[in-house]
C-alpha cells in the first residue's frame, strides 16, 4: 500500500507529482491512500519515487482535476487517480459519460467548486485601511472549499492597481501590486468595521432596487445568508423589502416616463437647475446621475485642490479609473505622472478631470474595451466641465487629446494643428490654454516610435510648468 502525504489545502502539484510516480510504478487505485497534512517531504512512508514521465490525458479530464482538487471531500484525490488510472486503461472517452458514477460525482464536485468561486468572485468586500500611511484594502472570506489560490488570481486582474489582503480561515492572499503571496489564516477581526466607500455603495444598491421584482427565495438562492454578515449592502436588504409593496404601489400610481439615460438633454436641463454653489455640491449632482453614455459602474470626478494653478482634462475614465473611482490611475494615468514628475509639474498640486465623467464600454467576453464618446455625449457632460472649472479656477488648462479640445472649444481641432498654447474662445477667454496629445496615445504607438514621442510629450509637459508658474505669478 502506497502512503502519499498532500499538504493541506488544494495541493495540485503534489497530486500531479504522486500521479505520475504512481502510474511509472503502475500502483492501481486501490493500492494508493491520499492523505492531506503536513509532512518533512512531499509523500510520506511507501510513496512512489518521484517521476518526470508526463501523463497524458484527454483535455477533458485534464480541466476536471483542477476544478476538483479545491473540493472539501477528503476522498477527492483517491476519486481522480481512480479516473485517471481508467483513461489510461483505454477507457478514453469516460470523462464524457456523465452517466458513470465515478463521473457523475467528480462532476458534482466540479460544479460545488465553480459555484464556490462564484461566490467568491461576486460577495466579496475590500474595506479600505492605512498601514504606516500607505492605503491597503482588506477583505474577509469563508469559503466552502479550498478555493483562495484559485480564486485570487481573479482579484489581482481586477484589482491590479491596489495593495489588497484577503483574509479566510484557512489561509491569506496578499498583493503588493507586483507579486502574489499566500500566508496563514486570518481573523474577521483583522478586517476593519467599515468605511466610507461602503457607505456609497450601499447608497447604490438601495437605488437600484427594484421593490416591484422582490423574491425572496431567488435573492436567498443567488445571495445566500452566510453571506450577508460580510456585504454592507445586505444591512439595507430588511426594510427594503418591508418598503417593496409601498414603493411598488408608488411606482404603479406614478405617471409613465422616458428614462433620464434616453433623454441626456434633459437630464442635463434637470441638473443645470439643481444650480450648486460649490465643486462639492456639483460633485454630489454627478454622483447621483445615471451616465449619459452606455456601460460605468459610478461617476468618476475630477481630483485635487480648489484653486489649482493647473488644470488637466482627458477624455473619459478608463477600465480600472472606473473600477476605482479615480481619475488617471490606470496604464494611461500612469505614464502621465510620470512625465508630469519628468517635466517637474508636482501632479498632487493640478487639478485632474475628464471631458466626459463615466466610463463608456463594450463587453467582450471578460474584457470591458474603451468606447470613443461621440461629439453628442461630449455635448451633454459640458455642464459640468464648465461649472467644474468655474469652482476649481484654474490659471491654466490643459487639453489632452481630441476629445478634451471638443469639450473645451466645441470644435474639433486636429491636435497636430493647434498643439501647444491655446485660447479657448468658447470659454470666454477666462483661461489659459494648452493642448497636447492624450498619454494613451503614447501606450498605442509602436515600440520604435514611443521614445521620440513621449520625449515631445514631456516637453509639452515643461512648456506647460513654466506658462503655469508665470501665470500664477
Amino acid at each position: 500500500m502506497r502512503t502519499i502525504r498532500l499538504r493541506p489545502g488544494a495541493d495540485l502539484d503534489g497530486f500531479r507529482a504522486a500521479v505520475r510516480g504512481l502510474v511509472a510504478e503502475g500502483v492501481p487505485p486501490e493500492g494508493a491512500v491520499f492523505v492531506s497534512g503536513e509532512s518533512p517531504g512531499l509523500f510520506g512512508a511507501g510513496a512512489p519515487a518521484a517521476s518526470d514521465a508526463p501523463v497524458a490525458l484527454p483535455r477533458a479530464a485534464a480541466a476536471l482535476i483542477p476544478m476538483v482538487v479545491p473540493h472539501r471531500d477528503p476522498e477527492r484525490y483517491a476519486l481522480l487517480y481512480a479516473l485517471i488510472w481508467r483513461i489510461l486503461a483505454g477507457e478514453r472517452h469516460l470523462p464524457d459519460v456523465a452517466s458513470d458514477p465515478l463521473v457523475h460525482r467528480l462532476n458534482g464536485m466540479r460544479k460545488a467548486v465553480g459555484r464556490d468561486l462564484h461566490k467568491m468572485h461576486a460577495f466579496l468586500r475590500f474595506r479600505r485601511t492605512a498601514e504606516d500611511g500607505t492605503e491597503r484594502f482588506v477583505a474577509w472570506f469563508e469559503p466552502e472549499h479550498h478555493i483562495l489560490e484559485a480564486a485570487a488570481p481573479f482579484f489581482v486582474e481586477r484589482f491590479r492597481a491596489l495593495r489588497w489582503t484577503i483574509l479566510t480561515p484557512e489561509g491569506s492572499a496578499i498583493w503588493d501590486g507586483a507579486a502574489l503571496r499566500f500566508g496563514p489564516p486570518g481573523r474577521r477581526e483583522e478586517v476593519p468595521p467599515g468605511d466610507g466607500f461602503e457607505a456609497g455603495w450601499q447608497g447604490y444598491y438601495e437605488s437600484t432596487f427594484n421593490p416591484a421584482r422582490t423574491n425572496l427565495r431567488a435573492m436567498r438562492a443567488e445571495m445566500p445568508r452566510k453571506y450577508w454578515h460580510n456585504m454592507p449592502e445586505t444591512a439595507a436588504i430588511p426594510a427594503l423589502i418591508r418598503q417593496a409593496s409601498a414603493r411598488t404601489a408608488a411606482m404603479i400610481e406614478r405617471e409613465p416616463q422616458m428614462p433620464v439615460k434616453r433623454e441626456p438633454a434633459r437630464a442635463v436641463a434637470a441638473m443645470a437647475d439643481q444650480d450648486p454653489k460649490s465643486l462639492e455640491a456639483l460633485n454630489a449632482i454627478i454622483r447621483r446621475s445615471q451616465p449619459l453614455v452606455p456601460g460605468a459602474t459610478q461617476a468618476v470626478l475630477g481630483e485635487g485642490p480648489v484653486g489649482a494653478a493647473i488644470a488637466f482634462v482627458g477624455e473619459q475614465p478608463g477600465d480600472q479609473e472606473d473600477r476605482q473611482g479615480r481619475p488617471f490611475v490606470g496604464s494611461a494615468g500612469q505614464l502621465l505622472s510620470r512625465a508630469m514628475a519628468e517635466a517637474g509639474i508636482d501632479r498632487a498640486a493640478c487639478y485632474l478631470t475628464n471631458a466626459v465623467k463615466h466610463f463608456k464600454f463594450e463587453e467582450r467576453g471578460k474584457r470591458r474595451i474603451h468606447q470613443k464618446p461621440t461629439a453628442g455625449e461630449v455635448s451633454h457632460y459640458r455642464w459640468w466641465l464648465d461649472r467644474e472649472l468655474d469652482f476649481v479656477a484654474p490659471k491654466l488648462v490643459v487639453a489632452l487629446g481630441a476629445t478634451a479640445v471638443l469639450a473645451l472649444t466645441g470644435k474639433a481641432i486636429p491636435i497636430t494643428r493647434a498643439r501647444g498654447p491655446f485660447r479657448f474662445e468658447r470659454l470666454d477667454n477666462r483661461f489659459q490654454g494648452f493642448i497636447t496629445v492624450h498619454p494613451s496615445y503614447l501606450l498605442r504607438l509602436p515600440d520604435e516610435a514611443k521614445q521620440e514621442a513621449y520625449a515631445a510629450f514631456v516637453g509639452d509637459l515643461r512648456r506647460v510648468e513654466a506658462l503655469g508658474r508665470e501665470l500664477a505669478g
